[in-house]
């Protein structure tokens, strides 16, 4: 099973990326598929989950109100639009679905 994450980058404080996580769909049907970040030198934490149907969302407290998970089941995909980004921020972020986690993609916010 892959999970391909995509969209990281650099952005100045205050800006915007959006991710992506794509997987066939024999793999993402009928899942729910989270997003979760890495900080250097900091364990893997959570930051938002989005219902199989798209109809239910869950998210970190550090987010919520600036980060919006969304998905689009006929392209097999989920995203990860975020705004008014902070350099806390800065960290590896990897899409999960059930025990499959995708590669990584590093977003790195400059202050």
């Amino acid at each position: 099973v892959q999970l391909q994450a995509s969209g990281g980058g650099l952005v100045q404080a205050g800006g915007s990326l959006k991710l992506s996580c794509s997987t066939s769909k024999r793999t993402f049907s009928n899942n729910a598929v989270g997003w979760f970040r890495q900080a250097p030198g900091k364990e893997r934490e959570f930051i938002a989950t989005i219902s199989w149907r798209g109809d239910m969302s869950k998210y970190a407290d550090s987010v919520k109100g600036r980060f919006t998970i969304s998905r689009d089941n006929a392209k097999n995909t989920v995203y990860l639009q975020m705004h008014s980004l902070k350099p806390e921020d800065t960290a590896v972020y990897y899409c999960n679905l059930r025990v499959y986690w995708g590669q990584g993609t590093l977003v790195t916010v400059s202050s």
